[in-house]
């Protein structure tokens, strides 16, 4: 409280300074006109003074005062809630850092390699497959992709794609597509697709497929669903069953043809009978 009486000391100082000063001139006022006034004394004055502004300016000192402190702890309050920029940074710094060392502790995994996806059961593969002239074989071969065959094989023969021989096979052949060169088959071929029997070639079983060129000599039976060419240098002992039939000139045929699948047939056109 020495703050609130050092400041009613100098309040009631500059009080008594106003009222001396209004004493004189109100005193000098009286005398020139002749009227005699009588002053109070100076200590009630000051008395009075003091006690009505020590009433008032302690409850409104102490009101204000109050209201300060209460600002004062708000904002210390508000100062120890909200944490300053660089303290957020500082505290997001380690967070990053557990991700990263989170990160990093985390097992590698590894690439496996692709695995090789084997062709399905109908899926042909673009391999082909070289039997080479001085090669040969005793048993069954069975290939996804194509074969080219130069050797000899002593078994059957079955590929997904194109069958290509120059060599010799003893066993019958199963292929996507047929082509013979100089080859020495004994056995029947069935192609469902083209086939094709080279110059030069020789042979003995029957042959079905969906078309067929024959240039060179067979001896079997021929059952093609489509057209058949016999070309000059062809022998055919056998019959041929085809849609449509084409001999060439120096071709020879022992056997009989019949255009059994042609639209125009004469089963269809004259009947059974």
């Amino acid at each position: 409280m020495g703050f609130f009486k050092d400041f009613k000391e100098d309040l009631s100082q500059a009080v008594n300074e106003l009222s001396d000063d209004a004493a004189k001139m109100t005193g000098t006022a009286d005398i020139a006109k002749g009227k005699e006034t009588e002053l109070p004394a100076d200590d009630a004055m000051v008395d009075t003074l003091m006690e009505e502004e020590a009433e008032v300016t302690d409850a409104d000192l102490e009101a204000s005062l109050s209201r300060m402190l209460a600002q004062s702890e708000e904002q210390d309050k508000e100062a120890e809630t909200v944490p300053s920029k660089q303290s957020r940074k500082e505290t997001s710094r380690p967070a990053a850092n557990e991700r990263k060392e989170k990160e990093s502790s985390k097992p590698v995994q590894k690439e496996e390699p692709e695995a090789f996806d084997e062709p399905g059961e109908d899926e042909v593969s673009d391999e082909t497959a070289i039997i080479t002239p001085g090669l040969s074989i005793k048993g069954d071969i069975n290939s996804a992709g194509s074969i080219e065959l130069l050797g000899k094989v002593e078994g059957n023969v079955t590929c997904k794609g194109k069958l290509v021989v120059s060599g010799t096979i003893k066993g019958n052949s199963d292929s996507a597509d047929f082509f013979s060169d100089k080859a020495e088959i004994t056995g029947d071929i069935t192609c469902n697709g083209p086939a094709k029997i080279g110059s030069g070639s020789v042979i003995i079983g029957n042959l079905v497929a969906t078309s067929a060129v024959i240039a060179g000599a067979i001896k079997g039976d021929i059952d093609v669903q489509g057209p058949v060419i016999v070309d000059t240098t062809a022998i055919v002992m056998g019959n041929i069953k085809s849609k449509l039939v084409q001999i060439n000139n120096g071709a020879v045929i022992e056997g009989y043809c019949s255009q059994c699948y042609s639209d125009n047939s004469p089963k269809k056109f004259f009947g059974e009978a």
